[in-house]
C-alpha cells in the first residue's frame, strides 16, 4: 500500500508541473511561478491530492543544494574578482541595506503594537524578505534579451552577491537559534562552531588536493553513468558532513561548487547535474507551494498583504537610489527595481532552516511564505504594467534632441530607412563609394552608439509620413528598407508605394513570408537575410568534404538562381497547398539529378554550363518555401 501511495504521488507531482508550468510560461509568468501554482492547486487547500506536503520536501530540498552547488560552479575566483566592485559593493549595498530598514521598521511596528516576537525572529524575517529572485530575474532578463544592458549586468551583480549571501545566512541561523535553559553544557555552541569551522577547513583543504585526482580516475573508467553517479555521491557526500555537524548541506554543497570552479570537469559536472537540480528545484517549489498554510493566509490577510506591501516599497525605494547612483538609464529603472523588489527562492529556503532550528514558529514561517509568493506573482503584472504605461510615459518626456538635427530637408540620392547590422553594411559599401545617403533608425540608443563610432545617423521612425519628406524622399532615388520589424518595413513600403512612387525600393526579407509581403506591394529588389551567408556556410561544408572550391562556388551560384526563381514559380499557388506540395517534389527530384549529373560530367564542364546560358531548371523546392512561411509566420 505504501509503495502505492508513493506511486501516486509521485504521478501527481509530475503531472502536476506538465501542466502547471508550460501554462504558466505561456502566459509570461515563468517556471518557478508555475511550480508554485501547480503546488498550490494539488495542496491540501484546494483539490487536496495531496495532503502531507512535509514527506516530498525533504527530498526536494535536496534540489536546492545542487542549485548552490552549480551556482558555485559559476563563481570561479577569476570572474569573482573582475566583478568584485558591482557584486560586493552594489550587490552588499541592495541586500545589507534592505534587510537593515525592514529589521528597524518591524521592530519599531511591533514595539509599537506592544507585541514582539523576539529580534531574533525579526532578523530572519528581514534576511530572508530582503532576497531576490534569481531564477525568476535571470529567466526575465533572458526572455526579454536585456542582460547585455546596464540594468540587466545590475541585477546579476546583486543576484550573484545574494547567492553568495545564502550561504553565511543559513550558517547564522544554528547559532541564532534559541539554546534551551536547562541546556547541561554552556559551552556547545562554542563547540558546535568549532566542529564547524573545522569540517569547512578540511572540505577546502580537502577537495584541493583530493576531489581532481578523484574525478580523473573516474573519468579515467571512461563510463558517463559512474562519473554522473560520482558527481551525485560527491554532492551528497559533502552536504551529508555538513548536515552532520550541524550546519546547511547547502553550505557544503557550494563550497564543493566554488573548489571545482576552475577543474577541467566543471562543463561535464554541470551537464551531468543540470537535470537533477532543475527537476528537484521543481519539487522544491510545488512542496513550497503545497505547504502554504491557507488558514494562516485567511486568518491573517491583512497583514500579509502588509508585509507585501511594506517590504516591496522598502526594497523598492533602495533599488531606486541604486539606480541613480549606478546609474542606470531611466527607461531600464524599472525593469531593474521590479525584478529585484520582489521576494526569493532562498527566503523560502531560509526559513525552512529557521523553522527546522525552532526560531521561527510554523504560523510566522506561513505568513511570510506567502508573502514572498504574492510578491514573486505580483512580478509578471508589474512589468507589464511599467512596459504599457510608465516606459512610455517616459520615453515621451525624454527631450526629442535628435529630431531637430533634421529640421532641414535632406537631399541624398539614397535614404536608408534601419541601420542596424543589415543596413550598416549598406551604408559602408555607400560611403565607400563617395555616395550620400540619408540614414534614418528609430532606436536612440543605437543612434547614440553609432554617432560615437563617426556615423551621422538621423534619429527618427520611417514610418512617419513628414519623416521621410524631410529625409529627401520627393527627390531621393533609392530607398533601401533594411528595418529589423516585419511590421514596420511593409508599413514604410506603403508609404513609399502609395506617396513616392517614383522612388526604387531595395528591401530587406526577414523570411519567405515578409518576401511575398513585399512583392504583393510592387518591390522587385529584395534580398532574403540569411541566404548568401548560409550559402557561404554551405561551400565551406562542400570544400572541407573534397569539392574544388570553384566547384563549390558554381553549385552555390546556381543553387541561388534557383530559390531566387523557385520563390517566383510559387508566388501564383500561395493559396494552393496541393500545387506547392507538387512542385516541391518534383522539384526537389530534378533538382538533384541535375547537381549528380553536374558533378559526374566534371567540374571544368560544369563551369561552361553555369556560364549564365542554362537550361531552366525546376525551383527550389516549393514545400520547403512553404514550410520556411509557416515557421517564420
Amino acid at each position: 500500500m505504501e509503495h502505492s501511495h508513493w506511486l501516486n504521488s509521485t504521478l501527481v507531482y509530475l503531472a502536476a508541473a506538465v501542466i502547471a508550468v508550460p501554462v504558466s510560461r505561456a502566459l509570461g509568468l515563468g517556471t518557478i511561478i508555475g511550480y508554485l501554482a501547480a503546488g498550490i492547486v494539488i495542496g491540501p487547500w484546494v483539490l487536496k491530492l495531496v495532503t502531507d506536503p512535509s514527506t516530498i520536501l525533504q527530498f526536494a530540498e535536496f534540489g536546492v543544494v545542487l542549485m548552490l552547488f552549480l551556482v558555485g560552479l559559476e563563481l570561479e575566483p577569476r570572474r569573482l574578482w573582475a566583478m568584485r566592485r558591482p557584486i560586493f559593493g552594489w550587490g552588499a549595498a541592495q541586500y545589507l541595506g534592505s534587510a537593515a530598514l525592514l529589521f528597524a521598521l518591524a521592530m519599531g511596528a511591533l514595539m509599537a503594537l506592544g507585541t514582539s516576537p523576539g529580534w531574533r525572529v525579526v532578523l530572519v524575517a528581514a534576511l530572508a524578505l530582503a532576497m531576490s529572485s534569481t531564477a525568476i530575474g535571470l529567466s526575465v532578463l533572458a526572455e526579454r534579451n536585456e542582460m547585455p544592458t546596464t540594468a540587466g549586468q545590475g541585477v546579476l551583480s546583486v543576484a550573484l552577491f545574494q547567492d553568495i549571501a545564502a550561504i553565511p545566512v543559513l550558517a547564522l541561523i544554528p547559532l541564532l537559534a534559541v539554546v534551551p535553559a536547562d541546556a547541561h553544557d554552556a559551552t556547545s555552541p562554542w563547540i558546535g562552531a568549532a566542529k564547524a569551522v573545522g569540517v569547512i577547513a578540511a572540505i577546502i583543504l580537502g577537495g584541493r588536493l583530493l576531489l581532481r585526482p578523484f574525478l580523473r580516475w573516474i573519468a579515467g573508467s571512461k563510463t558517463p553513468e559512474i562519473f554522473t553517479a560520482a558527481s551525485l555521491a560527491l554532492v551528497v557526500g559533502i552536504a551529508a558532513l555538513m548536515e552532520a555537524v550541524g550546519l546547511s548541506m547547502a553550505l557544503g554543497a557550494f563550497l564543493a561548487g566554488v573548489l571545482l570552479a576552475e577543474s577541467e570537469y566543471r562543463r561535464e559536472l554541470e551537464t551531468d547535474i543540470e537535470p537533477f537540480k532543475g527537476l528537484l528545484l521543481g519539487l522544491f517549489f510545488i512542496a513550497v507551494g503545497m505547504g502554504i498554510d491557507f488558514g494562516v493566509v485567511a486568518a491573517h490577510p491583512f497583514t500579509i498583504l502588509a508585509i507585501v506591501a511594506v517590504f516591496l516599497l522598502v526594497k523598492a525605494g533602495v533599488l531606486t537610489i541604486m539606480a541613480r547612483l549606478m546609474p542606470i538609464p531611466l527607461l531600464e529603472r524599472s525593469t531593474f527595481i521590479i525584478l529585484l523588489a520582489q521576494g526569493g527562492e532562498f527566503g523560502f529556503v531560509v526559513l525552512q532552516a529557521a523553522g527546522g532550528a525552532a526560531l521561527v514558529d510554523a504560523t510566522t514561517a506561513s505568513m511570510i511564505v506567502a508573502a514572498i509568493t504574492v510578491s514573486m506573482l505580483l512580478t509578471p503584472l508589474l512589468l507589464v504594467l511599467a512596459d504599457r504605461y510608465w516606459v512610455p510615459r517616459l520615453e515621451g518626456c525624454l527631450p526629442g534632441k535628435q529630431l531637430d538635427e533634421i529640421a532641414e530637408t535632406q537631399e541624398a540620392p539614397v535614404i536608408i530607412a534601419g541601420f542596424g547590422r543589415y543596413g550598416q553594411i549598406v551604408g559602408r559599401m555607400l560611403f565607400a563609394n563617395g555616395l550620400a545617403a540619408t540614414v534614418l533608425e528609430h532606436n536612440a540608443d543605437s543612434v547614440e552608439t553609432l554617432r560615437r563610432w563617426g556615423w551621422r545617423v538621423f534619429y527618427g521612425d520611417a514610418t512617419r509620413l513628414d519623416l521621410l519628406r524631410i529625409a529627401g524622399a520627393p527627390t531621393a532615388k533609392v530607398l533601401v528598407l533594411a528595418i529589423d520589424d516585419m511590421a514596420q518595413s511593409l508599413e514604410v513600403a506603403d508609404l513609399a508605394r502609395e506617396h513616392f512612387p517614383h522612388l526604387t525600393v531595395v528591401a530587406r526579407a526577414r523570411n519567405v513570408q515578409h518576401f511575398y509581403q513585399l512583392k504583393e506591394r510592387g518591390v522587385t529588389l529584395i534580398e532574403r537575410d540569411t541566404l548568401d551567408s548560409a550559402l557561404m556556410s554551405a561551400r565551406s561544408v562542400l570544400e572541407t568534404l573534397g569539392f574544388q572550391p570553384h566547384q563549390a562556388r558554381t553549385l552555390a551560384l546556381r543553387f541561388r538562381r534557383h530559390s531566387i526563381e523557385q520563390l517566383e514559380a510559387a508566388a501564383p499557388h500561395l493559396r494552393d497547398e496541393s500545387k506547392l506540395i507538387s512542385m516541391a517534389q518534383a522539384g526537389r527530384i530534378q533538382l538533384e539529378q541535375m547537381f549528380a549529373q553536374e558533378r559526374a560530367g566534371g567540374a571544368q564542364n560544369l563551369l561552361n554550363r553555369e556560364g549564365w546560358h542554362r537550361r531552366e531548371a525546376p525551383a527550389e523546392s516549393s514545400a520547403d518555401s512553404a514550410a520556411e512561411r509557416k515557421a517564420s509566420g
